[in-house]
């Protein structure tokens, strides 16, 4: 096999095991490798950023570098903080103050670590980006570039990615996919890499302790108000702590008896509601999603038979889905489905098991 020596491409190197083997793996193929990590975190203390780790901390630079050094590969570090603050952040905040339940991790995909990273690494004359995300990227006979799942199933990461564009993902090498994740620390140990068994980071990179309420109010200056509990047909339940702690299907945190079990099943911004319901209110057939982005299809021009998932770990189902508007989508599940949350992503799969597409769920 002849090794691409003249294809140079850059790793998102985030001081993690898998990152770190997807640069081992390119390299060993014959590409011009840099490691690059992305300084998203905004100007607080050091000893704040290094308590963060993940993605975003200090710990995650000196873990990247010092595994760039190991497999003798230039490093540099990037700073993309007014991206992220503005791409993430921003629109993180937002959305919870519009009684949505945002995934950060799709934006911050989308527009920093694919589209501004990939800006920065072509000017630097680029060929490739490359992640250590657990999916594969197929071109296919139409000539349409879509990711399809990775040979870890427990740890796809499609979902995610639906938001990519034609052009990114035809600049974009995910190695990691052709493995399982004890296969990716297999070879991390193999090599000699530190971070072999480091754990993966679990919570949003900017909101470490989880206290998204905390986070919001600090961060948007705003307390926001308490308000009613009220059920379905207007009836007052109890008072709320503000909308901006409460999701759909939430049933913890309410503080209200009512002798059973009740949940979130709705949030009312304009009126300062939470609605509350019984389990079976959560269930419903139809969502409709904006914001639509194809992958191996073009479009929809009458209906298409999906798979289509509502949430990260949802394991998908069996649904139909059409246009409603130019940037609009309906999707009808065959069966209903549980909590479907607007602010989070719809995601289809085509019969291939390739993402077809996906959009922002709206109702």
């Amino acid at each position: 096999m002849q090794k691409n020596i003249k294809k140079k491409v850059v790793v998102g190197m985030s001081g993690g095991v898998d990152s770190s083997v997807a640069a081992y793996l390119l390299k060993e193929q014959g590409y011009d490798v840099i490691g690059v990590t992305m300084q998203i975190w905004q100007d607080e203390e050091n000893t704040v950023q290094e308590e963060n780790g993940g993605c975003c901390g200090l710990s995650a630079v000196d873990d990247a570098r010092r595994v760039a050094q190991q497999l003798d590969i230039p490093y540099y570090v990037m700073n993309f903080k007014k991206e992220f603050r503005e791409n993430v952040m921003d629109y993180f905040v937002e959305e919870y103050l519009q009684g949505h339940t945002p995934n950060p991790c799709i934006a911050c995909n989308r527009y920093v670590k694919w589209e501004s990273l990939l800006r920065r690494s072509m000017e630097i004359g680029a060929d490739y980006i490359a992640t250590g995300h657990y999916a594969r990227i197929r071109r296919l006979p139409n000539g349409r570039y879509t990711i399809y799942s990775s040979a870890a199933a427990a740890k796809d990461q499609t979902y995610a990615l639906y938001n990519l564009t034609q052009e990114q993902l035809a600049h974009t090498l995910m190695p990691v996919g052709e493995y399982t994740k004890d296969e990716i620390r297999d070879i991390a140990q193999k090599i000699g890499l530190k971070v072999a068994n480091k754990p993966d980071s679990q919570e949003i990179c900017f909101v470490p302790d989880d206290d998204y309420a905390a986070f919001i109010e600090a961060y948007s200056g705003k307390k926001l108000p308490k308000g009613n509990f009220v059920t379905a047909d207007g009836k007052i339940a109890g008072t709320h702590q503000g909308i901006i702690h409460y999701t759909i299907g939430q049933r913890r945190g309410l503080n209200l008896s009512v002798g059973h079990r009740i949940f979130v099943t709705g949030i009312r911004p304009e009126s300062n509601e939470v609605v509350i319901g019984e389990n079976e209110d959560l269930f419903q057939k139809k969502v409709t999603a904006q914001k639509v982005n194809f992958m191996s299809v073009p479009g929809i021009e009458d209906e298409m038979r999906v798979t289509a998932k509502i949430r990260y770990n949802h394991k998908g189902s069996p649904a139909t889905v059409r246009m409603t508007g130019e940037d609009r989508i309906e999707c009808i599940f065959d069966e209903p489905q549980r909590a479907i949350t607007p602010g989070q992503a719809l995601v289809f799969y085509d019969a291939d098991g390739n993402v077809a597409g996906g959009g922002t769920i709206c109702t």
